[in-house]
């Protein structure tokens, strides 16, 4: 990544309350377009709260945020997913009682079969979307090692494939920015590896940026561009791993005075 790259997504002073409690208090940051950033902190530091305000999921009380260079804040969740921001989640969010295939079909764009009057009148057209959509599904599944997997439901899974399919479905919108909540929680170590194998192949090839929360300090200090570190709702420190593992107030409020 270029250190002269654009800001892809930027916050401004995202104030976000909960009854008389800050969770966020004021964050401004951004993250530069091709980069893999990470966002770390202590429990309670307000990290998923960003997210979800980032998102949409919670409107900010105050504050401005831009996602290549429009203004989202209080937009809705689906709206900001189709302009390119997608997310995951801490806990997964794979429809359990569906296959595989078919949790990743539905996140694909511009189904013409979802109109009536396509339906009704354009047979041809919706048939071959949809050809076009599971043959892509496949392709996506083959990577993450799940093609086999695809008649099955997703409930089925072990948590790290699901934590797999997750990503592979969020793929599946045509991603700019990429977010993860904690993506290496309750995966074991290989399925780690492949999913963080995929992060940087996905940037070097296919451009996709990424944000993700992790307190995993080996897999943040040796997989990210740049770290950004949480503290009581605010933005604490801001730069590439040996400067934020050697900032005293990092240390103070995250890694311990032994650290």
């Amino acid at each position: 990544m270029a250190n002269d790259a654009k800001p892809i997504l930027e916050a401004d002073g995202v104030v976000k309350r909960f009854g008389g409690i800050r969770a966020v208090d004021g964050a401004t940051m951004d993250v530069k377009e091709g980069s893999i950033t990470a966002l770390i902190g202590p429990n309670g530091a307000g990290k998923t709260t960003l997210f979800n305000v980032l998102t949409g999921f919670y409107k900010p009380d105050r504050g401005s945020i831009t996602f290549q260079g429009r203004q989202i804040a209080g937009r809705a969740p689906y709206a900001i997913a189709r302009s390119g921001m997608v997310r995951t989640f801490q806990i997964t969010k794979a429809l359990a009682r569906m296959p595989v295939l078919d949790n990743m079909t539905l996140a694909a764009q511009d189904h013409p079969g979802e109109k009536l009057g396509n339906l009704l009148f354009r047979p041809a057209a919706w048939r071959r979307r949809e050809r076009e959509v599971r043959e892509e599904a496949m392709e996506v599944l083959s990577v993450f090692n799940l093609d086999e997997k695809s008649g099955e439901y997703a409930g089925t899974l072990s948590g790290g494939q699901r934590k797999l399919l997750e990503l592979a479905r969020a793929l599946m919108t045509r991603p700019r920015l990429l977010m993860l909540d904690e993506p290496m929680a309750g995966i074991n170590p290989t399925l780690g590896r492949r999913l963080l194998d995929h992060m940087q192949r996905l940037r070097t090839e296919e451009g996709v940026t990424f944000l993700f929360i992790e307190h995993d300090m080996e897999v943040v200090m040796g997989h990210s561009d740049r770290v950004i570190v949480m503290a009581e709702g605010r933005v604490i420190a801001d730069g590439s791993p040996e400067e934020v593992r050697a900032d005293e107030q990092v240390i103070d409020a995250y890694l311990g005075g032994g650290a």
